[in-house]
C-alpha cells in the first residue's frame, strides 16, 4: 500500500501527471528531457523537479544518450499501481468493473499486460 500512496502522490500534480502520460505514450524509447519540456510547455527546471518526484516514486527512469537524458515510464510500476487499485474491485459483482476491463482490452497499448497485472 505504501508504494501505491507514493505513486499516487507523485501523480497528484498537473505537470507530473502530464509528463508521466507523455512518457507512457512515448513507449520504451522514451523522450529527451528537452523534448518533454517543449511538449509540456514548461521550464526545464520545473520539469526536472517533476521528473525527480516521479523517479523517486519509481514511475520513471532515465538514461544518458550523448548529451541528452532520456526519460522512460516504468510500465511495471504503472501496472502494479493499476492492479492495486483494481484488486478489491467489484465486491463480487464483476459488472461494476466490466467497463474498465473493456476499455483496457480496446487500448492500443499494453492492454494484455494491464489486464493480467
Amino acid at each position: 500500500m505504501k508504494a501505491a500512496v507514493t505513486s499516487l502522490a507523485a501523480l497528484a500534480h498537473e505537470n507530473r501527471l502530464a509528463a508521466f502520460r507523455l512518457l507512457v505514450q512515448a513507449g520504451p524509447s522514451g523522450l529527451a528531457a528537452g523534448e518533454l519540456a517543449r511538449r509540456l510547455e514548461i521550464l526545464p527546471n520545473t520539469l526536472s523537479a517533476s521528473l525527480t518526484v516521479l523517479s523517486h516514486a519509481g514511475l520513471v527512469g532515465s538514461r544518458r544518450e550523448g548529451r541528452s537524458i532520456i526519460y522512460t515510464a516504468h510500465y511495471d510500476a504503472m501496472s502494479a499501481l493499476l492492479a492495486f487499485l483494481m484488486e478489491d474491485c467489484c465486491a463480487g459483482s464483476p459488472e461494476i468493473c466490466a467497463p474498465l476491463a473493456d476499455m483496457l482490452s480496446r487500448s492500443a497499448c499494453c492492454a494484455d499486460d494491464l489486464v493480467k497485472a
